[in-house]
């Protein structure tokens, strides 16, 4: 007997879905709010493609380790298929300094990881026309769906949609793929129905702009100047792309308002840029054109929303996936493999049993599994990161020494440690790539000591070890790209 499944949005969540959940003997229909892609290849895609249910669309992107071996192994026809497309996997070579290279030794996990990049409106393009080829998958684009349709009990059952002409579809079961503007959360609240929600702000705005290489011209070679880092009062990255284009996204504590406010001018978004060293080379002007204006993506939340609490499911025959039921922040690039992942973990609950409540227990047990460490470790990480951003405008608030020697074993014990052990470093990926639990590298005692060893040689004789500067203080950039450093001090200080 086929089974029926809607699938609310054609994002990445969407799609992961469509491809997780597709078999000969399901139909499933995913219901796109947006227009279908244009015709045309990825740059037709970028400059005309309209998302209005996708507001990251053209900021950075790249596939985590996880994602990319789902891709690799699960569907490897997709893979041939980005990678025709100009979609580039960096590997974990590429990220060794000159000390590992030193005595670096290739093993088998290093070709697990490795990230896959391109723009976005790439990566979707060509996810969307191979999930089109899928048996049994439909698209319905420029379809809004306004409700689900329920049936009443305890719990109740979603038995479809209805659209927002009024029409309605009937399903089997429906995947919640709208992401973080996703409907059903609120109707099912409205409803009476009980679906904790936990939700945090990640203290940060995000700043994109895309260029493209000219003819002839080549990306700078890798030097000594990294091109990510963490300045405090602002966090940088460049992101390879496909077709010789390639992003700069920069990402702003809240707390520093003059500097959000200024990054969306694109003349003060590149003069930033050219103030970061590792950054400056990819945006020389006989080299790159800027080809998009600075995207602004604000309004991050971490959230954790849970359809089965205490093990009794709030409704029944109703899936969410990705950021409907689990949003993070950009910062750590997991939002997609999220995505990927919860959707697989879908295909397995739906495997295991035919009865919905079941069905609902098993795919909640996963999400805990497989993505609760992920959320806890990011949780933590983003609320120190807003103390310090704030912390940072008052230069009369004192660490305590807990807090003095906790960032000593950080940046001097573990990062140090790191950037000379290949071994810690490949442990670190693991956890960082979805791999293993996220901190379970700095659990185990062989690590403890071995950054231990590192910290306590102390920094005069790890000198070699640290990194050159990322970029200058925050009084300098502001002052050479035209932005008061002292508006938000006092702002603080009057608060």
């Amino acid at each position: 007997m086929s089974e029926r499944i809607l699938v609310i949005g054609a994002g990445m969540a969407g799609l992961w879905s469509a491809m997780a959940l597709a078999r000969a003997d399901r139909e499933i229909v995913v219901l796109d709010r947006d227009p279908p892609p244009p015709e045309g290849d990825a740059d037709a895609a970028f400059d005309h493609w309209q998302r209005r249910g996708v507001g990251h669309l053209r900021h950075s992107h790249a596939f985590l380790a996880r994602l990319r071996t789902l891709v690799r192994d699960e569907h490897p026809q997709l893979m041939e298929q980005l990678r025709a497309a100009g979609c580039r996997e960096l590997g974990f070579e590429g990220g060794l300094t000159a000390k590992h290279r030193e005595t670096y030794t290739p093993h088998p996990i290093d070709a697990d990881l490795a990230i896959l990049t391109s723009r976005r409106t790439t990566l979707e393009l060509v996810m969307r026309r191979y999930v089109e080829r899928l048996p049994g998958v439909i698209f319905r684009a420029d379809t809004f769906v306004k409700a689900l349709k329920l049936n009443p009990g305890v719990p109740p059952t979603v038995k479809g949609v209805v659209l927002q002409d009024g029409s309605e579809l009937e399903a089997d079961l429906v995947v919640d793929a709208a992401g973080r503007n996703s409907l059903a959360y609120e109707q099912l609240s409205a409803a009476g129905m009980a679906i904790p929600e936990s939700s945090e702000p990640c203290g940060v705005i995000y700043f994109t702009r895309h260029y493209r290489l000219k003819p002839g011209q080549a990306e700078p070679e890798r030097g000594k100047f990294g091109t990510t880092g963490d300045l405090g009062y602002l966090k940088f990255g460049v992101f390879p792309g496909d077709s010789g284009c390639f992003s700069i996204t920069l990402c702003a504590p809240e707390v520093e308002e003059e500097m959000r406010k200024a990054i969306v001018d694109p003349d003060t978004f590149d003069a930033i840029c050219r103030k970061l060293p590792g950054v400056a080379p990819w945006i020389e002007p006989e080299r790159t054109d800027p080809t998009s204006r600075v995207f602004g993506m604000g309004q991050l939340e971490s959230r954790w929303r849970d359809y089965a609490p205490d093990g009794r499911p709030a409704v029944l025959r109703l899936f969410p996936v990705g950021d409907s039921v689990v949003r993070t922040n950009p910062l750590y690039g997991r939002g997609c493999s999220f995505a990927a992942v919860s959707a697989h973990q879908l295909r397995d609950a739906l495997a295991a049993s035919t009865d919905p409540a079941q069905r609902m227990i098993a795919y909640r047990t996963a999400l805990e599994r497989e993505l609760r460490p992920y959320d806890k470790v990011m949780r933590q990480a983003d609320r120190s990161a807003i103390r310090r951003a704030r912390a940072a405008l008052m230069p009369e608030s004192k660490p305590s020494v807990r807090a003095k020697m906790a960032s000593s074993f950080l940046n001097d014990g573990v990062v140090i440690a790191m950037r000379e052990d290949v071994e810690l470093l490949r442990a670190f990926l693991r956890g960082f790539h979805m791999l293993e639990s996220p901190d379970a590298w700095l659990k185990r005692p062989a690590n403890l000591a071995r950054i231990a060893r590192v910290w306590a040689r102390g920094k005069t004789r790890n000198a070699d070890l640290y990194p050159p500067k990322a970029g200058p203080d925050r009084d300098e950039m502001f002052a050479a790209v035209g932005v008061s450093a002292t508006a938000d001090v006092d702002r603080i200080r009057a608060a």
